[in-house]
């Protein structure tokens, strides 16, 4: 099917139901029925997604469905896809629906269909993307409801690691029940996530990353007669991996895809010991320049130069929202072609950080800087290491692939030493004036995290900079020059 978006926004939200159901012939029936008729007026279609039972669950949902009014539909899958997997399906469907909510619900009844209108209600109103119910926000519920002890003190222990390392605050991370904007779904590759139970957690931290509004209602809580199939022991583990994952990516380690962590199109590192904290130390000493930046991205970076009383000219492929009003001027061209005639010249200042790793030919492109300076104009540029330890260690163990980022960014087409690098300056006919190396992004660990988090990530830090400064060439995570004509 294709998949099909509302454009009318001032028509009344189009919502789906999707019913996850494995074994569920005891319950499935009165969970249906427990749908409110004053919400089922708002609902546009059903989906029950039998995920191969090995009971009477689909003869039941066919049977319901000839006997109800409910806009229903019921399939079985021939191959049992996993608890992630069959939310995948319906998450599919409900875009290619050209719905613009879908409400995930359970059909074993551990979730109370009376209240699905709280559950959708911040949505509908245009005040989230993701809308979870929590059993966690009203205290003392959970235990009343008969949530076992164990479960509740795993519930608590994991989502607070879970906070701690993403810097959210949510009551819970665990809960089955909720709904989401097909909008945000499109923005985060949940066909990549798990098929097992941690897709919950996988698809949140794909929120996370791609900066959705997350707003939690609170939830009865009821255990009855439902069958549990998640082993709590491999939950946790895959959880905690999953959330693991999500740091090491956002510091630029780990193979294969972010899942939507990382969508601001320029990440600014603020710290001092960064490389943007470096690069702008070295404008920051200049007098009123003329500064080019070369591959400005979102223009961030260059909107702080500006602001030091610099003017600043951008130059990317693309034109993000904003630049205009964060640079003097900018000029659309691809790099892999040269500088554009249009750019101009002379400039007292050129930046090209982390752009060389990007073009085909970097040589080309750093003659063509060279040659856009006015006399005793700079150029200052940083580059990631391929020496570094861990591009190292992924090399030689067989395990090199490309990340989301850092210096095994999916988008670098060449790598650099510093050697090698160092022969590209001399090639161009430039003199390093000054090197720096900075060391590995972990002041990424303090953002949005706990308060030990962030005293575990400076210690980290200091020891990584120590580091830095025996072997640069081992543990340094980026090299900067700032580079004159000879």
């Amino acid at each position: 099917m294709t998949s099909v978006r509302r454009t009318d926004r001032t028509a009344a939200p189009r919502i789906g139901v999707l019913v996850v159901a494995y074994n569920a012939a005891s319950t499935l029936r009165a969970v249906l029925d427990r749908i409110p008729d004053d919400f089922r007026a708002q609902i546009e279609h059903v989906l029950v997604c039998d995920d191969a039972s090995e009971d009477e669950t689909y003869q039941i949902g066919l049977e319901y469905q000839s006997g109800t009014t409910l806009p229903l539909t019921v399939v079985k899958h021939v191959e049992n896809l996993g608890y992630g997997g069959n939310q995948k399906f319906g998450y599919r469907w409900a875009m290619d629906q050209g719905l613009d909510i879908v409400v995930m619900l359970h059909g074993d009844g551990q979730y109370a269909p009376e209240i699905m209108d709280r559950i959708v209600e911040p949505l509908v109103n245009g005040e989230a993307d993701v809308v979870m119910g929590s059993r966690m926000m009203e205290r003392g519920s959970a235990r009343k409801g008969g949530m076992p002890l164990y479960k509740y003190v795993g519930n608590r222990v994991l989502t607070g690691f879970q906070n701690a390392m993403t810097g959210a605050s949510l009551t819970e991370w665990h809960s089955g029940y909720r709904a989401y904007s097909t909008d945000a779904l499109r923005d985060v590759p949940f066909a990549d996530y798990s098929n097992d139970f941690d897709f919950d957690t996988e698809i949140i931290l794909g929120m996370l990353g791609a900066q959705k509004r997350i707003v939690e209602v609170p939830i009865p809580t009821y255990y009855g007669d439902e069958i549990c199939y998640v082993n709590g022991m491999s939950y946790a583990r895959d959880v905690t991996m999953d959330v693991l994952r999500h740091r090491a990516h956002r510091m630029g380690f780990g193979g294969g895809s972010a899942g939507g962590i990382d969508t601001q199109a320029y990440e600014i590192k603020h710290s001092p010991h960064s490389s943007h904290g470096q690069l702008l130390n070295w404008l920051t000493a200049m007098p009123s320049a003329k500064v080019l930046d070369v591959g400005c991205s979102d223009a961030h970076f260059a909107g702080l130069v500006r602001a030091m009383g610099h003017h600043v000219v951008g130059v990317d492929l693309v034109k993000h929202d904003g630049v205009g009003e964060r640079l003097d001027g900018f000029v659309e061209a691809d790099l892999n072609q040269g500088l554009p005639r249009e750019a101009g010249s002379d400039y007292d200042a050129i930046v090209a950080g982390d752009v060389l790793e990007h073009v085909i030919d970097p040589d080309a492109l750093m003659a063509d800087m060279v040659s856009r300076l006015a006399d005793g104009g700079s150029i200052l540029v940083s580059v990631p290491n391929f020496g570094h330890w861990y591009p190292r260690i992924r090399a030689a163990s067989g395990t090199f692939d490309y990340d989301q980022r850092g210096p095994l960014d999916r988008g670098h087409v060449r790598f650099f030493t510093r050697r090698s690098f160092e022969r590209l300056i001399d090639q161009a006919g430039l003199r390093i004036v000054e090197r720096r190396t900075v060391g590995s992004p972990l002041d990424v660990l303090e953002r949005g995290g706990s308060t030990a988090v962030g005293k575990a990530a400076r210690y980290a830090s200091a020891v990584d900079r120590a580091a830095v400064k025996v072997r640069p060439t081992l543990f340094g995570y980026q090299f900067l020059y700032k580079l004159e004509r000879v």
